[in-house]
């Protein structure tokens, strides 16, 4: 008589162990993949941009700035004040910039549009304002470089988009116009390159704003191109002869109608002496 253990009695014990050892081998393959995984990330995760001691500078100049010309109407946590001012949370910098450096803010009195007058706060100022803004609500910024790389150099094609865009408020040629509740579109013969840009990124008054997914950046350089080639700060060419304050075809169409109505009754005398 064998005293072995019957294989059917050992089979359970046999089972157990090799179920130990395949969660054993799980668990190390999980470790493995997760470190694997920890590893990739580390080195294609981008570089965090950290703030420079000259933007932290800048910011703190800019909440000072804040608080002594601003707080009172757009508030402590730029939520702005009912009745006085709106919140500035996702305005970003390109909005203060447009509004700063226009003039139009510091607001002096409430009325139904602010209206473009000295500028109070030197460049500097502008920027630090900015930056706090932007540190502190977020929001759109304007390209970095200079003003001149704003203006496009495909005209004709500006021109279309101004038209398209733009010229129900503005006029054809930048003129400005009269819009409801006593608000206007602006002349934009003294907006700067910076300025028209930042308007169409952030919509200031009636004005809708532009997202790139609508006009593309490159779209709205040739627009700044466009406005800047008819302003008559610069001297627009009018080959047709006189530009009759450059507000298309509206004045022209009423020299035209005199023009031939003199012509008409001109005629009709004449025939009329004939007769």
């Amino acid at each position: 008589m064998s005293d072995r253990t019957p294989r059917s009695r050992r089979r359970p014990w046999a089972r157990a162990g090799t179920r130990t050892r395949r969660r054993i081998a799980g668990f190390l393959a999980l470790g493995v993949a997760l470190l694997a995984i920890g590893g990739l990330y580390a080195v294609f995760q981008p570089t965090p941009e950290t703030a420079t001691a000259q933007d932290n500078t800048l910011v703190r100049e800019g909440q000072s700035l804040y608080d002594n010309s601003c707080i009172t109407c757009h508030g402590s946590n730029l939520q702005g004040v009912v009745g006085r001012g709106p919140s500035l949370i996702g305005v970003g910098e390109s909005s203060v910039y447009f509004q700063v450096s226009t003039g139009r803010m510091p607001l002096k009195a409430q009325g139904a549009q602010a209206a473009r007058k000295k500028v109070e706060y030197d460049e500097q100022q502008i920027d630090a304002l900015g930056a706090y803004i932007q540190a502190n609500g977020g929001g759109p910024t304007l390209p970095a470089g200079p003003e001149t790389a704003l203006v496009g150099s495909d005209l004709g094609r500006g021109g279309e988009l101004f038209r398209l865009n733009c010229a129900q408020c503005h006029n054809f040629t930048g003129r400005g116009g009269a819009l409801s509740s006593g608000k206007f579109a602006p002349v934009l013969d003294a907006a700067s390159p910076d300025q028209i840009y930042a308007a169409m990124q952030v919509g200031p008054g009636n004005m809708p704003t532009f997202a790139d997914s609508q006009l593309s950046p490159q779209e709205k350089e040739d627009i700044i191109g466009y406005i800047k080639s008819v302003s008559t700060a610069t001297g627009p060419v009018n080959p047709g002869g006189n530009g009759l304050g450059g507000f298309g075809p509206v004045p022209e169409g009423i020299v035209a109608f005199f023009v031939g109505l003199a012509a008409l009754i001109g005629i009709s005398l004449w025939i009329g002496s004939r007769q």
